[in-house]
């Protein structure tokens, strides 16, 4: 017969297994939702990073393509799901953004969200006509000094990243240029090779054809070191232009409720495949500057971005009635 301190140290040894079992993650397919549709730079990362978390897991990870209303139905979706890990969403700056330009949104873009990792920025690179006479940076703000109220930028639209950095652009160089919005990078860059506008302030993986092409010229990168992609343009600082910085960004985040250590293994196992030289060579690829950060590192940055953002729609006067 069983004493009872061996049934005892059985139904102990029994809970820790069954606690073991039900830490067990995943233990299920994972969701990753993306809020763009497929086929962009964020749909591409994300994939890759998915592929790769399956493999790890043994668990399928899906991409869930939710676009639209500025990544704002993506991120209200994750909101509301579970905190358990099997929901991550995979954004970009414009998840700081959207709290500034919508009122009334069902999220809090910082309280509702547990960041996870910071994969990689896209800084964004000024590049203009090759018509407009300035090869440099240098030459341009002088260009701009005397004709800048003729000077139009394009961005692909209202609100976006590259909308606000022109504006910020515009601040910080005390210029009257003028923005016009397009229904996209396509519109934009036909217009600007094309000398209808005559910068724009770009992500490089959006611009970096027209560039190699010839049909754009690019002056700095706003970007606080020189990116693989555009290893000969200088930066901002380089230009003479210190402190001047802009990026949109891919970050996993996952609802708020996510317990912090289920948001450690994620991000260990994260930051395992983007530190790999084939993951950091296919972002490096797209103009991306890899990242790899902690999720507590990436919570200071989002602070940040809420906070450069903000300025810059206030600035531009963007937020939505």
């Amino acid at each position: 017969m069983l004493t009872q301190w061996m049934r005892a140290g059985f139904c102990a040894a029994a809970l820790l297994v069954t606690a073991a079992h039900a830490e067990t993650y995943p233990a299920k397919p994972v969701t990753m939702v993306v809020p763009y549709p497929a086929g962009g730079a964020t749909d591409v990362v994300a994939r890759a990073v998915s592929q790769q978390l399956a493999e790890a897991w043994k668990q399928p990870v899906v991409v869930e393509n939710r676009a639209g209303a500025g990544t704002t139905i993506a991120a209200a979706a994750v909101a509301r799901a579970p905190g358990d890990g099997y929901t991550l969403f995979m954004t970009t700056s414009a998840h700081t953004i959207s709290g500034h330009l919508y009122r009334d949104l069902a999220y809090d873009a910082v309280k509702d969200f547990a960041p996870i990792t910071l994969v990689t920025k896209v800084p964004l690179v000024l590049v203009v006509n090759p018509k407009v006479p300035a090869a440099t940076l240098p030459e341009f703000l002088d260009y701009l000094k005397q004709h800048g109220s003729d000077v139009n930028f394009a961005s692909p639209g209202n609100g976006t990243a590259q909308h606000l950095s022109g504006e910020l652009f515009k601040l910080a160089t005390n210029t009257q240029i003028m923005h016009v919005p397009y229904r996209g990078d396509a519109p934009a860059f036909t217009d600007l090779a094309g000398g209808q506008v005559q910068m724009m302030l770009a992500t490089i993986t959006s611009a970096l054809p027209l560039i190699e092409s010839g049909k754009l010229r690019a002056l700095a990168v706003a970007h606080n070191k020189r990116v693989p992609a555009l290893a000969k343009v200088p930066t901002f600082s380089e230009a003479g232009m210190p402190g001047f910085e802009a990026a949109t960004w891919f970050g996993l985040l996952a609802p708020a409720s996510l317990p912090p250590n289920r948001a450690q293994h994620i991000y260990q196992d994260v930051s395992r495949i983007v530190a790999t030289p084939e993951m950091r060579a296919r972002i490096e690829a797209l103009g991306g500057d890899v990242v790899n950060s902690t999720p507590q590192e990436f919570a200071a940055f989002i602070a940040a971005e809420q906070e450069k953002w903000g300025k810059a729609v206030k600035a531009a006067g963007a937020a939505q009635p």
